[in-house]
């Protein structure tokens, strides 16, 4: 029991959620201390991570991240993707997140285990400090942050982005973790020796490909043909702004000096605020991985941020360029994204990286259901797709990024 190899024992125990198709379940525990001096080390497994939290007589309040999947067919995709995103988040918790300064705040593990079964399946369990002590109020639903929790959000991310920036070069590339079935056909689904994700996010075109291929065959969507019919040879919009986006395992590609490590999954779900909303803390680590900071913020502009601090104007227009709003907003991240890495960035550099994360992420949401801000989004992308200067340089990015090469060698 993890609890007692901390010297602790269980109060109370409360169901919070359970986890997708059933895989576990998230609960909120309360325990106390054996005697006011108890300080004990883990040592179920070699996963198990010892921690600074203290353990005073009183009672305190825990999240138990429990999970425990089935057994299923080794090519589900969806199944995969899953344990490796739990294992990515434990790997996260007890051995990244520790390195954050105070600054950037994440919970922190009173202990962990991942414990493997004959049948192939696991049960792996997390202890976290409760973050709603510090952080009470939940973002709830999209789209329903406050402005002071907007730039709050935005100042955690340009944090966590910066802190990661000039870091992410010095991790292993062999430990990252591949696309779902490219991990399949490599070692199983044995992620042991895995650290966090080769490319982060769940979105990304290599991890999506079925859903692409339904929306290359929609011919009713209006996103059919801008970004599934070929642009460059045999390469579709889709295919370029992937390999533009895309994190390499070896080698250069004009992004490579921009890749930090991201959350992930950035939406007002996944964060906790203080009372006054000028302190934000993100949780659910589990598409945390290499990418452009600019993938987070795609997601959190479309799902979490009100319109009316996006767009200048009372209404959407069909076609949106930068908006002054939506541009003050970028430039607080950008600025301190900046200070945070101690790292140059060109603004014209990280506008193109923005808009080329907007057509990406509109691709995912065009393949699997629109929700959020949609109607900035596509007149956003509507722009984009016609902006010359932007698909000349995504397209010799994405060239020297190798995507023509690869393909030959396919």
């Amino acid at each position: 029991m993890l609890l007692a190899e901390k010297g602790l024992y269980l109060q109370s125990l409360e169901v919070l959620q359970s986890l997708w198709a059933g895989y576990g379940r998230i609960c909120r525990i309360t325990a106390t201390s054996h005697s006011p001096s108890s300080s004990g080390s883990t040592s179920r497994t070699g996963s198990t991570a010892a921690s600074s939290v203290s353990t005073p007589q009183e009672a305190q309040s825990f999240i138990l991240k429990l999970i425990a999947p089935p057994p299923t067919k080794a090519d589900d995709e969806g199944h995969t993707r899953k344990i490796l995103s739990y294992q990515a988040e434990q790997y996260f918790y007890t051995h990244l997140a520790p390195l954050l300064p105070p600054s950037i705040p994440v919970a922190k593990v009173l202990a962990s285990m991942n414990e493997p079964h004959s049948n192939g399946t696991f049960t792996m369990a997390t202890i976290l400090n409760d973050l709603k002590q510090d952080y009470p109020i939940a973002g709830e639903k999209r789209d329903v942050l406050s402005p002071t929790q907007v730039y709050a959000a935005l100042d955690w991310l340009s944090g966590f982005h910066g802190f990661w920036w000039p870091r992410v070069k010095d991790m292993n590339r062999r430990s990252l973790v591949r696309p779902p079935l490219e991990e399949v056909r490599r070692d199983g689904q044995d992620a042991a020796n895995r650290t966090v994700w080769l490319n982060g996010g769940y979105t990304y075109l290599a991890t999506r490909r079925k859903e692409y291929k339904s929306l290359a065959e929609d011919y009713d969507s209006e996103w059919n043909e801008p970004l599934t019919d070929w642009e460059e040879d045999q390469f579709s919009v889709s295919e370029i702004v992937a390999a533009v986006l895309a994190p390499k395992q070896q080698g250069w590609s004009p992004s490579s000096d921009y890749m930090t490590l991201i959350h992930g999954d950035v939406k007002s779900e996944n964060l906790f605020t203080s009372r006054d909303g000028k302190e934000v803390v993100f949780y659910d680590f589990q598409y945390t991985g290499l990418s452009l900071g600019v993938c987070d913020l795609a997601k959190l502009f479309t799902c979490s941020i009100p319109l009316d601090m996006l767009i200048d104007e009372p209404s959407v227009s069909r076609e949106l360029d930068l908006q002054e709003k939506e541009k003050k907003l970028l430039e607080r991240y950008w600025t301190r994204l900046k200070r945070e890495s101690g790292k140059e960035y060109d603004w014209k550099i990280f506008v193109s990286h923005w808009e080329t994360a907007l057509v990406d992420w509109l691709r995912f949401q065009a393949s699997w259901g629109f929700w959020g801000n949609t109607e900035w989004l596509e007149a956003r992308v509507r722009s984009i797709l016609k902006d010359g200067e932007w698909k000349k340089a995504v397209v010799g990015n994405a060239k020297m990024a190798g995507l023509w090469d690869d393909a030959e060698e396919r």
